[in-house]
């Protein structure tokens, strides 16, 4: 599925083919800090069909509990998270961040990683209220 993405501002612009069998949430403390939210919704695509339109992201290079460093890409103006990576000039692929898709609402996640990190209210929403606009 091709698909294409922006930050916030529209500074950065970027295309990929995505497999949207291949959504996911990460509930890891790493996701949850770096986001300001309870978890991560990412999708993986190949490297070869990731293509950056317009802007330079800045990278944040991030240890993970494993030891491996991650370059996390977002938009210098508005802070907006682009994708992670695997360091380096020629990662294999990068795990984009399904908020920034222009078709997110067609990406219904399929798989849940991290999830002893999760928060215990995370998982059921049903009972909170809820409001169409603030």
């Amino acid at each position: 599925m091709k698909v294409e993405g922006r930050c916030h501002c529209g500074a950065i612009n970027y295309e990929a083919e995505i497999d949207p069998e291949a959504v996911r949430i990460c509930h890891c403390t790493d996701c949850q800090t770096l986001t300001g939210s309870a978890y991560r919704v990412n999708v993986q695509t190949p490297a070869a069909s990731f293509v950056l339109r317009s802007g330079q992201p800045k990278i944040y290079i991030k240890t993970a509990e494993s030891g491996n460093r991650r370059a996390h890409a977002f938009c210098p103006d508005c802070g907006t998270p682009i994708y992670a990576a695997a360091e380096g000039p020629s990662p294999p692929n990068f795990a984009l961040r399904v908020g920034t898709l222009k078709q997110r609402r067609e990406l219904k996640p399929t798989r849940q990683i991290w999830s002893r990190s999760q928060l215990p209210w995370a998982a059921d929403l049903r009972d909170v209220t809820t409001v169409d606009r603030q």
